[in-house]
This record gives structure tokens, C-alpha cells and sequence, in this order.
């Protein structure tokens, strides 16, 4: 069990919302986080830190003592709230003061003295919050296994001509949007399709088929490189 008390709220629009908190005189907790195409604000009383798209596993420590709430954007979605392409983020933990100047400063102060400090950091991303570049939902549904793709998801040259774009267009965008190019970034969908599928009780056999691996040896493979253990350790 995670000692942090963990715990993930659904919200509208975003990804979710999470707290996180290690009591005081506990040991320092280590978590291992992984490639999932997402974009997390993170409040702690050290400020406000933007975690931007991984391409591998980054470890993540939480103090005694501390505590964090946070909103998370679902893939594509964070850039035009944060002002910045996501791949000027990727694989980066940036101060929010970096993104935003002294509004970070004014957030950070507001949701420390704020009674719901969750509730208060979600109504100010809510409050920027824009439409995403329309190319994402098109780009998510086609590379991780829309219904007219099929279980494993189309190719990047399936999913620009449905947008009527070069590849080199796509991949243009796909990096402002995601910090990813498509090819990443459906290995990063495909992954975590694959993880979610095996969580719910499938056989690894039986989940790496129908996330699109081409046998279960690819899906260990991909979980080595973008998780750095073995899908069994990982699970």
C-alpha cells in the first residue's frame, strides 16, 4: 500500500485532481512514476511545480511531513492553460513562477491559505482553462485503439491523412500538444492501455494482445524501456 494515503478525485475535464500527504516521523516514501502522456500541477509548500510529459521513469520522494494537492491534464490538454508547447516541458519538473511569474507566486500563497486547498487550485487551472488544439482528440483515439482503428491502434500515416496533414505537420503539433511525437506517444498509450488491462486481472499473455504488442516478449520489452523494471515488479 502506498503511505502517502494517495488518493485521486475525477473532474471534469481534467485527467483528475490527487492529494498526497506522508505523516510526520514517517519515513521518506520513494514512487516510481511512469510514462503516461499527462501533465500534473503540483502544490506543496515549497510552491507550485509543473511535471511535465515523461519518456521514462522518474522517481519521485515525498517527505515526512508533506503534503501536495495537484491537478492533472489528460494528454494534449495542459499547453494552452500553461502558456507553453509541451515539449518545452518534457521529461522537466519546472517551477509554475517559471511559466507564469509572479501569478504563481499569488496562486501558491492563495491555495496555502485556502480551507479546501484541492477545490482552490482546481477553480484557478479551471479559470484558464482553453480549448486544446483540436488535432489531440482525433490524434488519442486514433493511436490508442479508436473503434475504427482497431485494438492496436492506427499508424501515424492512417492518422494524418484522417486530418489531412503530412506527417511532418503532424508531428509539429503532436510535439506542442503532447511533448511527444506520434510514434512516442503511442508507445506511451499503448503502455499504459496494456498496465491497465493487466491491473484489471488479465493475463499478461491476453493484455499485451489486445493493447497491440505484438506478443507478450514486445510487452515486457516496452515496460523495461519506458518503466525501467519488469512488468512483474511494475504491476
Amino acid at each position: 500500500m502506498n503511505p502517502t494515503g494517495y488518493r485521486e478525485y475525477q473532474e471534469p475535464g481534467l485527467a483528475c485532481s490527487w492529494t498526497a500527504a506522508l505523516p510526520r516521523g514517517a519515513e521518506p516514501f520513494t514512487q516510481r512514476v511512469v510514462p503516461d502522456g499527462c501533465v500534473d500541477v503540483m502544490w506543496s509548500e515549497s510552491g507550485i511545480l509543473v511535471a511535465g510529459p515523461d519518456t521514462g521513469p522518474v522517481p519521485a520522494t515525498v517527505r515526512p511531513g508533506e503534503s501536495t494537492v495537484a491537478v492533472r491534464f489528460g494528454p494534449g490538454t495542459a499547453p494552452p492553460v500553461l502558456g507553453v508547447p509541451a515539449d518545452a516541458i518534457r521529461d522537466g519538473r519546472v517551477p509554475l513562477r517559471d511559466l507564469w511569474g509572479g501569478e504563481a507566486d499569488r496562486l501558491a500563497e492563495a491555495v496555502a491559505a485556502a480551507p479546501d486547498r484541492r477545490g482552490a487550485l482546481v477553480a484557478a487551472v479551471r479559470e484558464r482553462m482553453r480549448p486544446a488544439d483540436p488535432v489531440v482528440p482525433v490524434v488519442v483515439a486514433g493511436l490508442a485503439g479508436g473503434p475504427a482503428a482497431g485494438p492496436a491502434g492506427g499508424s501515424v500515416r492512417d492518422v494524418a491523412d484522417r486530418l489531412g496533414l503530412s506527417e511532418r505537420q503532424l508531428r509539429r503539433r503532436s510535439l506542442a500538444a503532447f511533448g511527444y511525437g506520434p510514434k512516442t506517444l503511442q508507445r506511451v498509450l499503448r503502455f499504459q492501455r496494456a498496465l491497465r488491462l493487466a491491473r484489471a486481472g488479465e493475463p499478461l499473455a491476453d493484455a499485451a494482445f489486445a493493447a497491440g504488442y505484438a506478443d507478450q516478449a514486445h510487452f515486457a520489452h516496452e515496460v523495461r524501456a519506458l518503466a525501467g523494471e519488469p512488468v512483474r515488479n511494475l504491476l
